[in-house]
């Protein structure tokens, strides 16, 4: 009883109320701090001025969103104008519009790839080594006498041979579609000569030398054969799968290319190598295509699908557009031995047989001579056109006997006017490379001028 009463005595109840002012005071002072910093936080965030309710209602990024929104599309309309300006004047910086300004940035653009080059190779100092070592020993073996000097003479007669007709197939096929078309001005006349002589001799076992630079039958007397498909095909295997794999090797730069550019990104308005591949993925919904624009895109597809087998599909037949096939692997990430391996095999060995079968059979001694009696009854200019065709081909006949005649007129006249047009296609293709070179180095120029902006603004 006396306990209950010391409980509720007028001293416990101030006690209690006491302790609960306390209580409400502590927690005041709380709540004020934190508010207290919380100000302090927001007016060192919003430069030492604090906010208030109608800074608190607006955020601070859609101000700066709304105000540097235009800015950034001026600046993109100001870099693309800037772009379309200099991708016009590198068009004209050609050798019948500038022609000093061309040679100049073509000399330019050739002393900065040999010092790049110097200098990757400079990086490589083991690889550097090993052919420093490699060398050394290879002229130590060249010069000593031996045994072994048989082998080193069929490797020196031979190797021109190799370098001659891989480098006439990579300038077949490099440069994107401007490459030199070495079959109709090289292989395929070689080939055709070869047929006609076989037939002409009833024989293959040319004398070497001359042959391959020049063809002419065995000295009498000799076994004659009339060779058969099979048989001209054979002989000229070789050439005609060097040339294969030359043109397989120019393949590879539109895939690095695009493979690059994959892998590290890439802005199309730069990269102008790959401004079709970019149209033509554009194209893909559309339906009104010209008949162009729908091979590229059933070969992409092709070559995107199907992988290993699409690729040697589209490399075993003659294509005009396989430089894109080479981008879109490059796109895609297809693996290097896949592309290449594939090419290899359709371009060096079944392509090669394809344009072999057709070009033996072509220039087969009966189908020329009902060719050119076809070509005589042709109204008006048919006898005109058919004599210098039959004065070169006489002349070949000769030729191939050793006959010492003065050759006609005619047959000189047909002889000069091809030469005429693979001198006018060799001139063509060196003036398309002078051009080229020289744009490169314009593009060069622009883009250290760009970097140079660029510093001095991100140091700012």
């Amino acid at each position: 009883m006396s306990q209950h009463l010391k409980k509720n005595s007028p001293t416990s109840r101030n006690r209690k109320q006491q302790q609960h002012q306390t209580q409400n005071a502590d927690s005041v002072k709380q709540k004020a701090n934190a508010s207290g910093n919380q100000l302090t936080a927001n007016r060192k965030s919003n430069g030492g001025v604090p906010w208030s309710s109608n800074s608190a209602s607006t955020p601070s990024g859609s101000i700066t969103s709304s105000v540097s929104a235009p800015a950034l599309m001026r600046k993109k309309s100001q870099t693309k104008l800037q772009k379309e300006k200099e991708r016009a004047e590198r068009e004209t910086l050609v050798l019948w519009r500038r022609p000093v300004q061309t040679v100049r940035y073509c000399g330019l653009e050739l002393v900065t790839l040999a010092q790049t080059s110097g200098k990757r190779l400079l990086q490589q100092r083991g690889l550097l080594a090993a052919l420093l070592v490699l060398g050394t020993i290879f002229s130590f073996i060249y010069y000593l006498p031996g045994p072994h000097q048989l082998v080193l003479d069929v490797v020196r007669r031979n190797t021109w041979f190799f370098i001659y007709w891989t480098g006439l197939g990579v300038l077949s096929s490099v440069g994107l579609g401007t490459g030199l078309h070495t079959f109709l001005l090289y292989l395929g006349p070689h080939i055709a000569s070869v047929t006609l002589a076989a037939y002409e001799c009833n024989s293959l076992n040319f004398p070497r030398p001359p042959y391959p630079d020049d063809i002419i039958c065995p000295e009498e007397p000799y076994a004659k054969k009339v060779p058969n498909l099979w048989m001209i095909m054979s002989k000229v295997r070789m050439e005609a799968f060097l040339w294969g794999a030359g043109t397989a090797l120019g393949e590879l730069p539109p895939y690095f290319m695009a493979k690059a550019a994959r892998l590290s990104g890439y802005d199309p308005d730069d990269a102008e190598e790959l401004a079709e591949f970019e149209a033509l993925k554009a194209k893909r919904n559309q339906k009104n295509l010209s008949l162009m624009d729908k091979g590229k895109l059933f070969m992409e597809r092709v070559v995107e699908r199907v992988g290993f087998l699409g690729i040697l599909a589209c490399a075993s037949i003659p294509n005009p557009l396989f430089d894109l096939a080479g981008i879109t692997c490059g796109h895609f990430l297809v693996p290097f031995w896949t592309f290449f391996g594939a090419t290899l095999i359709g371009k060096a060995i079944i392509k090669m047989h394809i344009q072999k079968v057709f070009v033996i059979i072509a220039f087969n001694e009966a189908l020329i001579e009902r060719a050119v009696d076809v070509l005589g009854k042709l109204p008006i200019l048919g006898k005109k056109l058919q004599e210098p065709f039959k004065g070169f081909l006489n002349n070949q006949k000769k030729h191939l006997h050793r006959e010492r005649q003065p050759a006609a007129e005619s047959g000189n006249l047909l002889s000069k006017v091809f030469e005429t047009f693979v001198i006018c296609m060799v001139c063509y293709f060196i003036i398309s490379i002078v051009n080229s070179l020289a744009q490169s180095y314009h593009k060069r120029l622009h883009k250290k001028h760009v970097k140079k902006v660029k510093k001095p603004i991100a140091k700012d």
